[in-house]
């Protein structure tokens, strides 16, 4: 990888992690930035010049590790846990959790996506209105291109959270569930989230239990 590479996908993962940016947007904007700056090698404003996105993932996994290590767990924790409260709500639409909470490189900026796999698109917008949720909705034509934004409270974070709520066809999901090259997958279950949630809490556990036996008796 080149420098011009390297300062492009760290220009891109800080604006991911600082400002809560998509992939997409964070990718094209550091091009600019670099452009304007005379940076970028040459690559100017072209999609198919972008890096791809597990290597901005690479990259924010990074800055997160040097920047924020002692805040980013428990933040990622909280929007896991508003994911499945609404994963528990909407059960009969196959929710399966994706995003930057679902791969592990969430933070409190982070909105949470969910994706919902419905004969109906409509009926996950009737559900909602019968349970009294005020909605967005973005696009529509098909259930692909139809996006339900709520906005949900989190306690644990002190401030609501962004949860975007993705229509998707019914049979779509065998192929949704298709690991990366890597062999991560792109989304998961409530069971799935549940196993993160409880490896998680293990973590902290062990983590404190360490900090107690380091500190010996009073």
């Amino acid at each position: 990888m080149n420098r011009a590479d390297e300062e492009l996908l760290a220009a891109a993962a800080r604006m991911v992690v600082e400002e809560g940016l998509e992939y997409g947007a964070a990718k094209r904007r550091a091009v600019r930035d670099l452009t304007r700056r005379g940076g970028g090698g040459g690559r100017g404003d072209r999609s198919r010049d972008l890096p791809s996105n597990e290597a901005v993932e690479d990259a924010v996994r990074e800055h997160l590790a040097l920047f924020h290590a002692d805040t980013q767990p428990a933040e990622l924790a909280a929007l896991r846990r508003v994911a499945r409260t609404w994963m528990q709500r909407l059960a009969e639409f196959r929710p399966h959790l994706a995003g930057a909470a679902w791969r592990g490189t969430a933070t409190r900026l982070s909105a949470v996506h969910l994706d919902l796999y419905c004969d109906d698109g409509k009926a996950a917008e009737i559900a909602l209105l019968n349970a009294g949720v005020r909605f967005d909705v973005e696009g529509g034509g098909t259930p692909e291109a139809t996006v339900l934004t709520i906005t949900a409270p989190c306690r644990e974070l002190g401030e609501p959270v962004t949860v975007h709520l993705h229509l998707q066809d019914h049979d779509a999901l065998r192929g949704a569930l298709k690991p990366d090259a890597r062999g991560r997958t792109w989304r998961g279950d409530v069971g799935a989230l549940d196993r993160l949630l409880a490896a998680a809490d293990e973590a902290a556990a062990a983590a404190d239990a360490a900090d107690a036996a380091d500190e010996g008796p009073r």
